[in-house]
């Protein structure tokens, strides 16, 4: 059966693919420096968040953990540190990175992966309580779609920025997944109003058909400043820099007949087998855990229903709960069919 570990297992979509190849002879300047992909490339993501030539700087990134530790450390001092929740991947799932670049992490207590202002105020009141003995915060960090699948909507995302812009925090969304969270069922949350609420946010490209690749959207002006020298400082730079901006370039352009650009067309697709997915299983009697209507699914399984579906589709468990049952994570891409989420389903039946 195919793989449901993750969404970058595979190469690039066709449409990616095929981008690469087409200009494969060609020369370009390198690092994302002037060659015409990354630059039509900046183009198109300032057209469709809404921001004007000069209103933001789009650069670009390898992947999600250089994203993150360029992103967050660029907005810090050194004797500032960021709020996230406790599950964030900062301080889970990045082996200490921007701890190693000599900024804190300041966990909160939220457990459902959304970071609410009450769980931040806790924090900062906590951390600003004595002064310059105590690492100061100076921004906050949250991820769309979040560590669970989670979504956010307007409301709860205008909630935290405000919090943190009343307090002259700064906001970095993680969008490792954010196509996935933007054409999600029910999502009311724009990209548009994204790049004008948070300060610096990044399109996941590794996680949605490239083979690799972020791109950030900054506002921050200390970001903006920072970022290029940061990103060759912390050995993020590509030296083949076209190869970032054909795959966004190709990513955000519509095609004759396109309904939507292909970053949305693969994300939505991801979206659709997840939720076919999920259906399947739930009608055979697994256990949901959470709510997600992104492209990850989560459900509570028995010890030997996480073994079997860990061997056969790469299942990862999430956690372990008091009882002793495990929550493993089914997740689905652009290269997803149908058929795959019925050969799983199928597999599914006889362990259920």
């Amino acid at each position: 059966m195919r793989m449901f570990r993750n969404d970058y297992s595979e190469g690039a979509a066709p449409r990616i693919m095929d981008a690469l190849v087409a200009t494969n002879d060609e020369q370009c300047v390198g690092y994302t420096e002037g060659d015409p992909h990354c630059e039509r490339a900046r183009r198109l993501i300032l057209d469709v968040c809404g921001l004007d030539e000069g209103e933001a700087d789009v650069q670009f990134c390898v992947g999600g953990t250089s994203a993150n530790v360029i992103g967050v450390t660029g907005m810090l001092r050194d004797w500032e540190g960021v709020i996230c929740t406790r599950d964030a991947h900062i301080n889970v799932h990045e082996t200490g990175a921007v701890a190693a670049c000599g900024r804190t992490v300041l966990p909160t207590d939220d457990a459902d992966g959304f970071l609410s202002p009450e769980g931040a105020e806790r924090v900062y009141a906590f951390q600003t309580s004595c002064g310059r003995h105590m690492t100061r915060p100076a921004a906050v960090y949250v991820t769309n779609a979040t560590e669970l699948g989670g979504v956010w909507d307007t409301a709860r995302l205008d909630a935290i920025c405000d919090w943190a812009h009343e307090r002259g925090l700064r906001v970095f969304l993680d969008g490792a997944r954010l196509a996935s969270a933007l054409t999600s069922e029910g999502n009311d949350v724009t990209l548009s109003h994204i790049a004008h609420t948070v300060d610096a946010f990044y399109l996941g490209g590794t996680k949605n058909g490239m083979l690799f690749g972020e791109a950030m959207v900054i506002r921050d002006e200390r970001l903006r400043e920072a970022f290029p020298f940061l990103v060759k400082e912390r050995g993020g730079l590509v030296a083949k820099g076209r190869l970032l901006g054909v795959q966004f370039e190709a990513a955000f352009e519509r095609g004759e007949g396109d309904a939507e650009a292909p970053y949305w067309s693969m994300a939505r697709h991801a979206n659709r087998m997840a939720a076919d997915l999920r259906a399947g299983l739930v009608g055979l009697g697994f256990e949901p855990y959470g709510s997600s209507p992104s492209n990850q699914q989560f459900f509570v399984v028995s010890p030997a229903q996480q073994a079997a579906f860990e061997q056969a589709v790469g299942a990862e468990t999430f956690y372990v709960l008091d009882d002793g049952r495990k929550v493993v994570r089914f997740v689905t891409s652009w290269a997803t069919s149908r058929g795959d989420v019925d050969d799983l389903l199928e597999f599914a039946a006889t362990i259920a």
